[in-house]
Formats: structure tokens, sequence, C-alpha cells
């Protein structure tokens, strides 16, 4: 499997040196060559299969014989050794809740993966990797402990000042070894321009061995698929195939859920769920996207302006707005609307949602009201208690803490704070 550059203007690349250069030369994302579709038979006997089974036929193809086989059943097994149940909520609402892994959020897969193959690809390297990789939230904390402490990979993680939660901060910031945290003034799209000059930055690349752990990375944003067909394995009427409602920041998440489809998963229909930074749900409105600068909302994770990965969904779709519009549709939800969410959902359903998980429910109930006879799943992209300091308000109760957050704030916080400017981030970096 070969990897192009979604600005065609860079050489096709494999997996191995896709996963290490994180972003192809001329500043575009890779994307794979071809889609592989998976057999029908897999589709219809996939409850036969165990996790790991289904996995690796998922992954396989992306990596071809990169990685031997008994390597990548290691890799596929120690990434997904948690649960991903899916709970019913109503009668014709699920959650996928995605937040049992080691941070409590849906990126643990990804950072997980692409750790082990990194840290695979590079083991007899003798230049150290420095992983660069910006954060609205969950990213920093699943990255950190992804990658805590593997030989030869240095991390850098720069996040926005104020506009992570607190649970986040101290998932980023308190492991230290190779771990380091940049607190930058600013917004994280600025974030993300810092780290995008930085690949684009001829003089630093021949200093520095750099790769970026963002969902731009194809190792981070393949493996976001398997959770789609776990979802599916648990899904009781296969001849009617669930509706996917997705919290929508960066657009990997859902990318990697529509590429899942493509392969031959079954999907009624795909929801972008997003807080007030809407530039996709305008752009499924009007047919313009005009990104704009990101609004900080209690969603913190969606919080982006200028979404990295929806190229990659323009890609998958041939750039044809309405066969994108035929599959997927786009609400946004404000910061009064989602509390509404949260605690109705809690009072009505006895089910706790985090602030993306209700944006998440938010839009799924919105269209089912408009199609009563489907029925769906939205996800449920991190635990609660990451945004206790939100939800405790909203339901006037205490979230219960489980051990693995009670012991972080035992931790010191290490950052060090940096103006939103590339020549800080660059001379850090040298240094």
């Amino acid at each position: 499997m070969l990897y192009f550059s979604t600005n065609n203007n860079a050489p096709k690349a494999d997996f191995k040196e896709a996963t290490i250069k994180g972003q192809a030369p001329d500043k575009g994302l890779y994307f794979p060559e071809t889609v592989p579709v998976l057999d029908k038979s897999f589709i219809d006997n996939i409850n036969k299969y165990s996790k790991e089974e289904i996995a690796f036929k998922v992954i396989q193809p992306y990596i071809g014989d990169l990685i031997p086989k008994a390597e990548l059943e290691r890799i596929v097994a120690e990434t997904i050794n948690f649960d991903f149940p899916l709970v019913k909520v109503e009668e014709n609402i699920f959650s996928l809740e995605l937040f049992h892994g080691p941070t409590l959020a849906f990126k643990d897969v990804g950072a997980r993966f692409m750790s082990r193959c990194l840290g695979y690809f590079v083991k007899d390297n003798n230049k150290k990797v420095t992983v660069l990789v910006a954060t609205s939230g969950d990213t920093g904390g699943a990255v950190a402990n992804g990658f805590y402490d593997v030989d030869g990979v240095d991390v850098v993680i720069l996040y926005p000042s104020g506009k992570v939660s607190s649970v986040q901060e101290l998932q980023l910031t308190t492991l230290g070894k190779n771990i380091k945290a940049l607190e930058i003034d600013g917004t994280f799209d600025d974030c993300q321009q810092m780290v995008k000059q930085a690949f684009a930055d001829g003089d630093l690349n021949k200093q520095l061995f750099l790769t970026s752990a963002n969902s731009i990375n194809v190792a981070r944003w393949l493996p976001q698929q398997f959770y789609y067909f776990f979802a599916y394995t648990q899904w009781a009427d296969k001849n009617n195939p669930p509706v996917i409602s997705v919290p929508s920041g960066n657009f990997g998440n859902i990318c990697a859920g529509l590429l899942a489809h493509r392969s031959g998963l079954p999907v009624s229909h795909f929801i972008a769920a997003c807080n007030v930074n809407n530039v996709v749900t305008e752009y499924l409105e009007t047919g313009n996207y005009s990104p704009k600068k990101s609004v900080a909302t209690l969603s913190n994770a969606m919080d982006v302006g200028n979404p990295s990965n929806f190229v990659r969904i323009l890609e998958l779709f041939d750039k044809e707005f309405q066969s994108l519009k035929n599959v997927m549709s786009s609400y946004s939800f404000s910061d009064e609307e989602t509390k509404n969410i949260l605690k109705e959902v809690y009072l009505k359903d006895n089910y706790l949602l985090d602030p993306h998980g209700a944006v998440g429910y938010g839009a799924l109930k919105k269209y089912l009201q408009q199609y009563p006879h489907l029925k769906g799943m939205f996800l449920e992209t991190a635990h609660p208690v990451k945004f206790y300091d939100v939800v405790e308000p909203i339901i006037n109760e205490k979230v219960p803490m489980p051990s693995v957050i009670n012991d972080l704030f035992k931790l010191t916080k290490k950052s060090v704070k940096t103006k939103a400017k590339y020549e800080e981030l660059k001379e850090y970096l040298l240094a």
C-alpha cells in the first residue's frame, strides 16, 4: 500500500515512511492510494471473530509486509486490550463508550497503535526521533501515555493555556522523562499552525528527526476504524445498520468511520456533531468552506476552526459535495444547549455524558426526529470525570473519581510557558 499527499506535490510513501514523516513534504496529508474492501463473508460473519482478529484484518492491508505478522498481531493486541461497550441509553439510542483505556479517552487507540509502530520502525535508528503534537485536550494525554519511556523517542506536546480541562492538563504535564509540555499562550489552531510550520521548516528538519502524533499521522488515524467494527459486532439488528454520530473537532475520528464504511462496514448514515466551531456544519448547508478562528467551549477537544482531516474526507468522496451530503450530515450546539442535553439525559435516562458525548447525543437525537424509524449510536469519546469541573455544576453532584484520576492530583504539573510564535518553538526544539 502506498500513500499520496492530498496536495499532490510529493512522492508517494509506504506506511513506514508516512508514519515517520507524519506530514508529506508538500504540507499535505498522506492518504491511501486505494481503500481496501473487506470480504462480504467477513462482515456477514463478523461475530465469529475476536476483537484482535477483526482489528488485524482491518489494518493489515494498510501496512503490507512492513511489519511482520506476529509483530503486528502483538501491536494490535496491546492497542485494544480494554473494553469498547455499546450501552443502551434510550429505546433507539446507544452509546459507544470509548473511555475504558488508560487515559479514559478514545484517542488511546490511535496513540497506542502509533507509538508501537513507531517504536518498531525506529528501533535500529541511530538518531533520536522527536514526536511533535498539538492538542486541544485528549490527544496530549493519550500520546504522552502511549509514548512514555519509549526508547529513542522524545515527545513535545503543545497545548493552549487555560483551554484544556484540569484533568487533561495533568495527564499531559506530569509524566516527565521523555514527555515535554509547552503551554502556549493562544488557541489550539495556533498550536496546530506552529506544529505545521515546524514540519515545513527545512532547516529544522535537517537538524532534528521530526514526526507528528496528531491524527494527521496515518498511524494515529487509521486504527480508529477498529471501534466502529467492534460496535457493529454488538449491534443487534444487522438488517438495519446504525446511524453513527461522532463528536467532531479535527475530523480524524469521523473520517476513520467513513473509511471503515467505504471498506464494507454497514452504516446507515454519519453525523458530524459540532459545537459552535461549525465550519463543516456550514459547509454542508452552503457548499462554502470558510475556516475561522476557533472559539473556546465546554467541549474543548472540538474547538477547531480549520479541521486538518476534513481534506481527507473530501478526498474520500472525490471532492463531490453531493456524494458527501448523501452519507454525512452535521449539526452544531451551543454551550447552553450542551449543558441542557447533559442534564436532561442524566435526569431522564440516568446516563452521565461528558460535554463531547452530549453534543454527539444531541446531534443523533435531532437526526432521529427526522427519521424516527431508524436507530443509532453516538460516540462517548471521554469519561465524564475528565471534565468534572464542567459536569458537576450542571448535575449538582460529584462525578465518581476513578483511582487513576485521583492519583493524578498528587503529581506536579511541569510545563514551559511559551508565546504563540513559531520562532520560540524552533528555539526550544533546537535547545
